[in-house]
């Protein structure tokens, strides 16, 4: 059965279709008879209990400079669509959170993939941390004493803010870093919450796996090895990708967390797993399809609209 499904995603004018795991997903839908319409965030409104969005049909295909066409656009009730891909690159601000409340009123009626009250109350880098015994020693706070206290514990850090992407402002200090105090400024200053400070994990040099769980089970992974100049390994960093297998203890964290993803709704979801150890949860709009699939690896985007269709009887 064909479904209709809408897309609330970022400016796909502007997507790099070679690495865009939102793309990959499209292309699948597309070829499996779907019919695809696309909105951005800016374009919800809520009048009463109806929810709506400007959409316009879309179609899409694998080519560089010719990567999708609209058809005409018009307001459309979002509770006449089968599925809502939630596929909007963070930051998680109170303008993404504004739009999981919206769609909340539509699911799981109109199935929004991930379920959007999950995607609110389940960010990336806390959500994680419900599961400490798959971590490596992390803080979550902005109070000084305590960075202190954990860095005087642990030596070598990382901190980065809490509500980042794709690497941003993801800094290593070491032991007797001088930089430590004007560092701590500039993130007082630049982030009202409260950021991550980790134990640096050395082996980060021979890569960080992007696991992909869908609907609670491993379907895909690929190993992000950053640049010989960079910490970060996220591929938009410099990050190259290579084919990888999971070690018992990363088949052992997809098992732990798996029962807690179905319970959430979260069918298709990232993790990051650094030397055996769990780093980040991510559910707003996880990447790595593509990168997979490049490395030999098998189709999440088949795997994933496979349990989209498997939830709408289709």
């Amino acid at each position: 059965m064909a479904l209709k499904v809408a897309v609330q995603m970022d400016p796909i004018d502007r997507i790099n279709i070679r690495g865009d795991s939102t793309f990959a997903l499209l292309l699948e839908a597309q070829k499996r008879g779907h019919a695809l319409s696309y909105y951005t965030p800016d374009r919800l409104a809520l009048s009463g209990k109806t929810v709506t969005a400007t959409t316009a049909p879309l179609s899409v295909k694998d080519e560089i400079g010719s990567h999708f066409a609209l058809g005409e656009w018009k307001r459309t009730d979002l509770s006449t669509f089968d599925v809502v891909l939630l596929r909007q690159d963070p930051p998680f601000d109170m303008n993404y959170i504004t739009t999981t409340h919206l769609l909340e009123r539509i699911h799981p009626k109109t199935l929004v993939v991930n379920d959007p009250a999950s995607v609110r109350n389940a960010p990336e880098k806390m959500f994680v941390t419900e599961f400490p015994q798959l971590m490596p020693p992390t803080l979550i706070t902005r109070d000084l004493a305590e960075i202190k206290a954990f860095r005087a514990q642990h030596g070598d850090i990382v901190m980065k803010p809490l509500y980042g992407k794709g690497g941003e402002a993801v800094f290593r200090l070491q032991k007797e870093d001088l930089n430590f105090g004007s560092l701590y400024d500039l993130f007082a200053a630049t982030f009202r919450e409260a950021w991550v400070v980790q134990k640096f994990l050395p082996n980060i040099k021979h890569g960080d796996k992007r696991i992909i769980l869908v609907d609670g089970e491993f379907a895909g992974a690929v190993n992000r090895v950053p640049a010989p100049d960079d910490l970060r390994s996220n591929m938009v960093r410099g990050g190259k990708p290579e084919d990888t297998k999971l070690t018992p203890k990363e088949r052992e964290i997809c098992k732990t967390i798996g029962p807690a993803l179905r319970e959430r709704g979260l069918i298709f979801v990232g993790i990051d797993v650094i030397d055996g150890f769990l780093t980040e949860i991510n559910v707003t709009s996880p990447t790595g399809i593509r990168a997979i699939k490049n490395v030999g690896g098998p189709d999440v985007a088949a795997l994933t609209w496979d349990a989209i269709e498997k939830r709408k009887g289709a």
